[in-house]
């Protein structure tokens, strides 16, 4: 199964899940909860959304697990 990392807004702050799960704190800083987003995304060869405040994608960043084959 892929893994999955979304760094999402939540009442107190900012969180992320991994497959679903919440793992760590809950930041009060967007920006920290990215980085520690992208470090588990890259521990785990993931994909990393992160949201909006609103609960949209803001941007995906993949670290692994990438077909060769496709052009870009």
């Amino acid at each position: 199964m892929a893994s999955n990392v979304h760094t999402v807004p939540s009442p107190n702050g900012w969180l992320n899940k991994l497959n679903g799960q919440v793992v760590g704190p809950t930041y009060s800083l967007k920006e920290r909860a990215v980085a520690e987003g992208r470090r588990l995304a890259i521990d785990n060869r993931a994909e990393h959304t992160v949201h909006n405040e609103d609960g949209s994608i803001a941007y995906k960043n993949s670290y692994g697990n990438d077909p060769s084959n496709i052009r870009g």
